[in-house]
């Protein structure tokens, strides 16, 4: 997002037993794995802010949602300060809605001032770009932050927009017939980030 620095994340070894390039799932992170990445992402939005004075972490729904809590409270333990949470429903900005007019709308839940603060993007998986292009639009109709950067837990290539991810947890390569699929405690009971073949698979891509 804002072309400073190179993002710091690790590209994932499959591992034994997994079956790369094929038609199975096959996990490339587990709970450990996100749990180093979200503290890693976190130590890295301190940095570049010097500290926790005026971040406010925006979860772009669904999944971007509990990973900023968590990306909250490490830096909470960090700083001894609360780090303001909140929720960026994106859907009524998409510029895919035709294609998709029975697309629920979400709830936009705005924790502090977004005009000064420097705003951090947070979503599970940077994928074409467009879902986070709809999070500028809707950013931009609550106020005029001092900054805004981007934190994905999964960056999985094949970019059709200009936009690239300031805090990566880690590059995950795809082929375009993939879905990444990210699960979390909050919502799914457990922690993975798996890639699927695209008849099995339940979307997360921004």
């Amino acid at each position: 997002m804002s072309g400073t620095g190179a993002p710091q994340a690790q590209r994932d070894d499959p591992g034994p037993g997994t079956a790369v390039g094929s038609a199975a799932s096959r996990v490339v992170m587990d709970a450990d794995q996100i749990a180093r990445a979200c503290a890693r992402i976190a130590h890295q939005i301190l940095e570049a802010n010097r500290g926790a004075e005026g971040l406010v972490l925006m979860g772009i729904p669904t999944r971007g949602v509990p990973l900023a809590h968590r990306l909250a409270t490490v830096m909470n333990d960090l700083e001894g300060a609360r780090v303001p949470v909140g929720a960026l429903d994106v859907t009524m900005y998409r510029d895919d809605l035709r294609q998709h007019p029975t697309r629920a709308v979400g709830h936009t839940d705005l924790p502090a001032e977004v005009e000064g603060s420097t705003v951090v993007l947070v979503d599970d998986v940077l994928y074409s770009g467009r879902t986070v292009r709809a999070a500028l639009d809707a950013l931009g109709d609550l106020g005029r932050p001092h900054a805004v950067r981007l934190a994905v837990l999964v960056d999985r290539g094949h970019r059709e927009l200009p936009i690239r991810a300031d805090h990566v947890g880690s590059y995950v390569p795809t082929r375009t017939g993939e879905h990444v699929s990210v699960r979390l405690v909050e919502l799914d009971g457990l922690d993975r980030v798996s890639i699927e073949p695209a008849d099995d698979a339940t979307r997360g891509e921004a």
